[in-house]
């Protein structure tokens, strides 16, 4: 298997007193909370436009403030993770994040909760930007790296989905104030241990001069690059097209920018040579197509429930839960044992090939369907593939990666997440929105023409989780010794 070039993630020594397994607890709670921030909020949004008056284009922000500062910055902070050390930077970003959810739980006002979320976006890139490069550094021997990556990975999509259902359960039986304020306690409590369990790490630029090693230009062009192209991405579906063009051709002019900036920096930001390696670089492709499926289902699936077939906020959230309780018992269960049993690569495979069929047979999902016969039978087969897919595919990403670029290379991984989400929200929604508008123009009916329009987002959906299997089988094949 091809690798970046250098020597594995050296282990993490540990205190005594508490055991890795106590470790990586801190690192999951953290982790779920900006997770779970992200789909939280998409129940809400009907209760959050009613209370504060936002427009239907406006509301679209609650989402954006806070995607498009937690994708822009996720890179900036792995580096300076690295750099001044990852514990103190997820312990800064837990405390950002809290306070700014407190912000948002409180907010009166449309300006107060938009600049609160960003805040919040933020603070959830300081944490998620190194929770990785901590994991693997802990966790160095194969077998334990990969039980301690089934788990994250579990604990992460778990958040994703479950984040529905209590966005729905919080929004309808208290208010939408407390699918923020619930945070409070939360990151009180995974700030105070991650303070006293997990292990004090130097950091990489202590004594050599800390603007210097972080590469300051290289920050600002590639935090600006990645902010734009985000902000491109979760807005192309509310505004005219024409109006994309001139943040995309800037966001494209600061990518080169910082590629050249790279090539000739004494101390780069992101060194190149990690790109070279074809696991890294094919272990992110994937993801983009892989998250953007998943991401366009959990979205286009809810809208579905409730549009189509009628459904409320709390059952919506009810709806999904077979999904994260599917998820979890399959990774914690059998993911890491059975990726040890037949190879990361082969498990993999099976999972976007799992992926693509429930994608496929979603997509067959009519106007009279039902939650029983048409979405349940997908929606487990798309758990089970996602299962299996996310913790090899993070193992991939993550192997070979020198101690020094841990962190790194973490923000990198989690940077393709957020921005295969936001492609996938962006595409499948507007091409689904779209074809529905067609319909209607031409004398359809409502409900037949929305479930026409969504069944367009999956058969796209089914399409790009192909496209993810085929790259993964070309890019990811083990190298014979």
């Amino acid at each position: 298997m091809s690798t970046t070039t250098g020597t594995p993630a050296a282990p993490v020594t540990l205190s005594r007193t508490y055991p890795r397994r106590a470790s990586l607890a801190v690192l999951c709670a953290g982790a779920l909370m900006t997770i779970l921030d992200g789909t939280i909020v998409t129940v809400a949004m009907p209760a959050v436009q009613r209370d504060l008056g936002f427009s239907g284009p406006g509301l679209a922000w609650v989402v954006n403030a806070y995607l498009i500062p937690f994708g822009g910055l996720l890179l900036l902070f792995g580096r300076l993770g690295d750099l001044v050390g990852r514990k103190r930077m997820f312990t800064a970003g837990l405390a950002v994040f809290t306070t700014a959810s407190v912000a948002c739980g409180l907010a009166t006002s449309q300006s107060a909760l938009i600049a609160a979320r960003a805040v919040q976006g933020a603070g959830g890139a300081m944490t998620s930007a190194v929770v990785l490069g901590m994991l693997v550094s802990l966790f160095a021997e194969p077998r334990a790296q990969a039980r301690a990556i089934a788990v994250f990975s579990a604990v992460g999509s778990v958040g994703a989905t479950l984040g529905t259902f209590l966005g729905g359960a919080l929004t309808q039986e208290l208010s939408w104030h407390w699918i923020f304020l619930i945070n409070l306690p939360i990151g009180v409590a995974a700030w105070c241990a991650a303070v006293r369990i997990l292990a004090r790490e130097p950091g990489s630029g202590r004594g050599s001069g800390l603007g210097r090693s972080a590469d300051a230009p290289g920050a600002a062009l590639v935090t600006g690059a990645l902010m734009l192209t985000v902000y491109v991405i979760v807005g192309s579906g509310d505004r005219d097209p024409a109006a994309t063009l001139l943040p995309a051709a800037l966001a494209l002019a600061l990518f080169v920018a910082f590629t050249l900036r790279q090539a000739r920096a004494e101390r780069p930001l992101l060194r190149l040579r990690l790109l070279r390696s074809r696991t890294l670089s094919g272990a992110n492709g994937v993801q983009i197509l892989m998250v953007a499926t998943m991401y366009g289902f959990q979205f286009i699936g809810a809208l579905y429930l409730q549009r189509v077939l009628g459904y409320g906020e709390l059952h919506t959230g009810l709806a999904f839960l077979p999904a994260p309780l599917a998820i979890g018992a399959l990774m914690l269960g059998l993911s890491a044992r059975v990726a040890d049993r037949f190879g990361a690569y082969r498990v993999l495979l099976a999972g976007l090939a799992l992926i693509t069929a429930g994608m496929a047979l979603l997509s067959r999902a009519p106007a009279d369907g039902s939650y029983a016969a048409d979405v349940l039978p997908p929606m487990l087969l798309m758990a089970a593939g996602f299962a299996a897919a996310m913790p090899p595919l993070t193992g991939l990403a993550m192997a070979g990666v020198r101690e020094e670029d841990a962190g790194l290379a973490s923000g990198l991984f989690n940077t393709t997440q957020v921005v295969g989400g936001s492609l996938g929200l962006a595409v499948l929604s507007t091409l689904a929105a779209s074809h529905t508008d067609g319909l209607l123009h031409r004398g359809a009916e409502l409900v037949p023409a929305t479930a026409e329009g969504y069944r367009l987002a999956f058969r796209v959906a089914a399409a790009i989780a192909a496209v993810a299997l085929g790259l993964a089988a070309a890019t990811l094949r083990p190298r014979r010794a």
